[in-house]
């Protein structure tokens, strides 16, 4: 059975942290599942990120910054998502279209329409079977985000993390509004109350599922 479980959040949500868990649980249980991300996932991808995520593009645009993002998608999906999911296997991505419509239409006030319209064609409609937004003030997130930068010395990806704060929440307002809107595939959890309870709530989801 092909499953399509994607992790959204603001910056510092623990996203990453909570991935590895399930596909530590997941290998455990004998399911093998592929972890990915974007931008990212295939060798075009991984380029594209870099040159998204590098703090030295403060000149880049918003459309610019969209139209990076749906061409990695493009990629991602071709070569690694969509084969994936047609072999029958568990993919667990960190970010996909909600993203997009959270950060470029929401933070950045980008045209949501015109973004919905560019992750169908991007995603070749490959959807999300799960959704789990990881949640936090966005404030909290932005300093565990910063943290974790300076504590693994990841200067090239920190672009973001230089935004106002005022831009971070309105991401977080989006996300937000998008679980509204999809309260059967978001589901949202609240990272205050610690990893251990954060990984036993996706754990019971995704059981459920499986």
């Amino acid at each position: 059975m092909s499953l399509f479980i994607t992790f959204e959040g603001v910056e510092g949500s623990g996203k990453t942290t909570q991935i590895e868990r399930l596909k530590r649980y997941l290998t455990r249980r004998g399911i093998p599942c592929k972890v990915t991300r974007e931008p990212g996932g295939s060798s075009i991808g991984e380029k594209i990120r870099k040159i998204l995520l590098n703090p030295d593009h403060r000149g880049m645009v918003p459309l610019s910054e969209l139209l990076l993002y749906e061409a990695a998608r493009a990629q991602h999906v071709k070569e690694l998502v969509g084969p994936l999911l047609q072999r029958g296997a568990v993919v667990l991505c960190d970010r996909f279209t909600d993203a997009s419509l959270a950060y470029q239409g929401y933070g950045r006030q980008l045209d949501r329409g015109l973004i919905r319209r560019l992750n169908r064609l991007a995603s070749q409609r490959v959807r999300p079977d799960i959704t789990f937004l990881l949640d936090c003030p966005s404030d909290l997130g932005l300093k565990r985000a910063l943290r974790r930068n300076r504590l693994l010395k990841n200067e090239k990806e920190g672009r973001f993390e230089r935004e106002k704060i005022q831009f971070h929440h309105r991401v977080r307002r989006g996300y937000l509004a998008i679980a509204k809107e999809n309260p059967r595939r978001v589901k949202v959890i609240d990272t205050r109350v610690g990893e251990e309870k954060v990984f036993e709530k996706i754990r019971k989801i995704v059981d459920e599922l499986l």
